[in-house]
């Protein structure tokens, strides 16, 4: 039998998953399908809208600095409501597992590198950390998690000008673990609080800290403490340490992207959205400029999936949703339209950290989400696009990538599941 749902989303990630959340909120039957394991494993686990723009911030009304931006921007195309709308979207699907909701402000999030991000909303366990509380801090690494330098990242958190004393400590942890160990390997160690020296390791370890500890009323540590019970463990480590114990968000592997990634998989599934995993997309049919069918291979066999709308949520350059060699610059799935300049030597700035052009590659939507032909009229009238497949953003520069996603996703998703539904 044809595979057929009203939406299929091409793409799992954070755009992904929203624009099926978005869709499913219509009553359309929704089937994602992702090539890879999601891209939020890789991420630090905040959602960020907009924190600067034009190197300038950063924001602390990521709202009110939209008006900053480029009539090409995707939040200047989706309009404000449609942040707001995204931004709902993930509240309902996170529940009480973030904070940030309360606010139209960006929180100010320590993070692994040291940095002192702008960040609309976090997890709850990152959230005694937050830049604007009064209470000195100490951060704590361990010998074998070397992505996570404690001292270093207090020392420049303290020169950001924060208002509280912070200083770092490494330390030995208290179980051995295999020098290339993962993160959720101490997280599970935690979770079961396994033995080690005739006593618990959570127990071990605030002992550890406490010889650390000089006054300080807050604790953090690289996000580690726990997958599966990790408010029992935070908990735990605060009422042996006496003081807020805290996660700071950390590079990949993320432990907080894994949870965020568990989160929206619950959530897909509450709502009734059909997943496939592991096969890419490969080639697509269409008639009289609507899309029929895409092929998927799997196992070397060309699978058709039918919907009556489709969004593409791909991702960008890193995510392969946007390709480019020495000549140009394509969208590989559908063939569509990616402005770029014709010299390649135009792509980029000489400065490391410039305005690069390539970083605002992706396709040209209009109101409706649907990418565009170099005419500007859609390529395809049941085609939508979310995330970082869509251009106009440097959304690394402006601390926007999750928020760009959210807003297109949201629109994507939703004009996709109405139009099925007609």
């Amino acid at each position: 039998m044809p595979i057929r749902e009203d939406v299929l989303v091409v793409g799992g990630g954070l755009a992904g998953s929203f624009a099926a959340l978005a869709a499913a909120e219509s009553g359309a039957s929704v089937r994602l399908l992702s090539h890879k394991k999601s891209t939020l494993r890789q991420a630090s686990g905040l959602i960020d809208v907009l924190g600067y723009v034009d190197g300038e911030g950063p924001h602390a009304d990521p709202f009110a600095a939209m008006a900053e931006l480029s009539d090409d921007h995707p939040y200047s195309v989706v309009g404000e409501e449609a942040v707001r709308e995204g931004l709902r979207l993930f509240d309902e699907a996170v529940g009480d597992a973030y904070r940030g909701g309360h606010t139209e402000t960006n929180a100010l999030v320590p993070t692994h590198g040291g940095t002192v991000k702008p960040t609309a909303r976090y997890p709850e366990s990152v959230a005694p950390g937050l830049a604007s509380i009064d209470g000195d801090a100490l951060f704590v690494g361990f010998e074998s998690l070397t992505d996570f330098e404690a001292p270093l990242a207090a020392d420049h958190v303290a020169a950001s000008g924060v208002p509280f004393n912070v200083r770092g400590a490494t330390l030995r942890f208290p179980m051995a673990f295999r020098a290339d160990a993962k993160v959720t390997r101490y997280a599970r160690a935690l979770d079961k609080n396994e033995r080690v020296d005739g006593t618990g390791v959570r127990r071990a370890l605030a002992e550890a800290v406490k010889e650390e500890l000089d006054g300080e009323a807050r604790v953090g540590f690289p996000a580690m403490l726990g997958d599966d019970h990790a408010e029992e463990v935070r908990r735990d480590l605060s009422d042996r340490l006496g003081a807020a114990v805290f996660e700071i968000p950390t590079g990949p592997p993320s432990l907080l992207g894994l949870t965020l990634e568990d989160i929206l998989f619950d959530a897909l599934d509450d709502a009734g959205v059909r997943m496939s995993v592991g096969n890419p997309v490969v080639d697509y049919e269409a008639t009289d400029g609507r899309v029929d069918v895409v092929y998927v291979d799997q196992k070397h066999k060309r699978v058709p999936y039918h919907a009556e709308e489709f969004v593409l949520a791909t991702g960008g350059l890193v995510g392969k949703g946007i390709r480019s060699n020495r000549e140009r610059v394509e969208e590989p799935v559908f063939g569509l339209h990616v402005p770029h300049p014709d010299d390649r030597y135009e792509w980029s700035e000489s400065a490391a950290f410039g305005d690069h052009a390539f970083a605002r590659f992706g396709v040209v939507p209009d109101g409706e989400m649907r990418p565009t032909t170099e005419r500007g009229e859609p390529q395809f009238e049941n085609l939508r696009a979310a995330g970082g497949v869509v251009g106009g953003a440097n959304t690394a520069r402006e601390n926007s990538a999750s928020g760009v996603s959210l807003a297109t996703a949201a629109v994507a998703g939703t004009r996709a599941g109405e139009e099925a539904r007609r």
